[in-house]
């Protein structure tokens, strides 16, 4: 009887280990059965610009997996049976069974139990709700408000899209630290201050959002803003699958994980990308990026081989190389960091950081595609 790997999530991790595990696993008894809630494969770093009216590339799993021994099944997971070794589907075949499991269900936004944040606010997580922002925008782009509640990346590049694409929307930033660009030397921080400023963009600093309305939004000290629009990106969490099923987890939802990202409750079971808290070069939880997605998808692959092989893997190194942010397509920055994610001194601005990170997102397709990184 082959030996039966599913892969739940087709992300940047999971398609990426899901072909991999074909190519290296293909004169094995063994199927890898890739599970996924849609047959495209969806740019998320790109959802910004979506939802700022630009066009965004969808890709055809089946065309994508042609050739190679990958089986899509294209369903929703529902739940995970960690005593069965089964995932449950919303559709036909209803649950399928597994030998080893590849964990990579990605991530969500984490509304952290604000009033009506869940109920009126907009995120860009994923193609759903990137979309129906950009519904939105446009209907209000000529006078309207839009709020953006986060400064951490996602907030920076959302609300500097927004800007860029709509000079007559006003959009405001909210974010409950001192300031924008947390995490960045002070010159990086200074760009990006700048950059805002030309688009127009109000910065709202030490301002926590107490609760959401549909016409805008109330802060923890008592004022009230006006908005069209809400947008969510405070930070991320994991689904609710793995804790469901017994995983061990943190306090994300992320699963725990070893050196080989192998969950540290069910051997069978391993973790990548978004939906694993993997360790970082440092020792640190890995980041939730794309950054780290990538390593993580090539990483597992070479770990459940070597495992089939009868020898030891060697443990998963997730490093980092740079934290890059656009600010509009003609203005970004690119902090350079140390493998450990600290940053360096070295940093790029202007119309060259914004063309070396489109150049970054080309590449990620790049290297989930069929083949790469032999």
């Amino acid at each position: 009887m082959s030996h039966r790997i599913v892969v739940v999530g087709a992300g940047y991790a999971g398609l990426r280990a899901a072909e991999r595990l074909a190519r290296k696993l293909r004169r094995s008894d063994v199927t890898v059965t890739l599970v996924n809630a849609s047959d495209r494969f969806v740019e998320r770093v790109r959802l910004h610009q979506l939802a700022a009216g630009q066009r965004l590339v969808t890709r055809s799993l089946r065309q994508r997996l042609a050739g190679t021994s990958v089986q899509l099944v294209v369903a929703r997971v529902t739940a995970i049976d960690a005593t069965a070794r089964t995932v449950r589907l919303d559709v036909a075949p209803r649950v399928i069974g597994y030998d080893t499991l590849v964990y990579a269900a990605g991530s969500l936004a984490r509304f952290d139990a604000v009033p009506g944040a869940a109920e009126h606010a907009y995120t860009v997580t994923d193609l759903e709700q990137a979309t129906r922002l950009r519904h939105r925008v446009a209907e209000v782009a000529s006078g309207g408000t839009v709020a953006v509640v986060g400064a951490g990346l996602t907030g920076l590049e959302t609300a500097s899209e927004l800007a860029a694409t709509y000079p007559e929307l006003g959009v405001r930033l909210f974010t409950g630290g001192d300031g924008v660009g947390s995490g960045l030397v002070p010159r990086a921080q200074s760009h990006v201050r700048r950059a805002l400023d030309r688009l127009g963009v109000s910065i709202h600093p030490g301002t926590v959002v107490g609760a959401v309305r549909k016409d805008g939004l109330d802060t923890l000290d008592g004022a009230s803003f006006a908005a069209d629009a809400v947008v969510w990106t405070t930070g991320f969490r994991a689904p609710e699958l793995a804790r469901t099923a017994g995983f061990a987890t943190d306090e994300n939802g992320r699963m725990l994980v070893d050196a080989t990202l192998r969950s540290v409750s069910h051997p069978e079971v391993y973790a990548v990308g978004d939906a694993a808290a993997g360790i970082s070069v440092g020792g640190a939880p890995s980041r939730m990026s794309c950054q780290a997605a990538l390593p993580m998808g090539r990483g597992v692959a070479d770990v459940v081989a070597a495992r089939w092989a009868g020898r030891e893997p060697e443990p998963v190194r997730i490093g980092y190389a740079f934290t890059n942010i656009s600010l509009g397509r003609q203005d970004g920055i690119v902090q350079f960091t140390h493998a450990d994610d600290r940053p360096r001194r070295l940093v790029l601005t202007g119309r060259a950081a914004a063309a070396f990170k489109e150049t970054v997102v080309r590449s990620t397709v790049g290297f989930v595609a069929p083949g790469a990184g032999a």
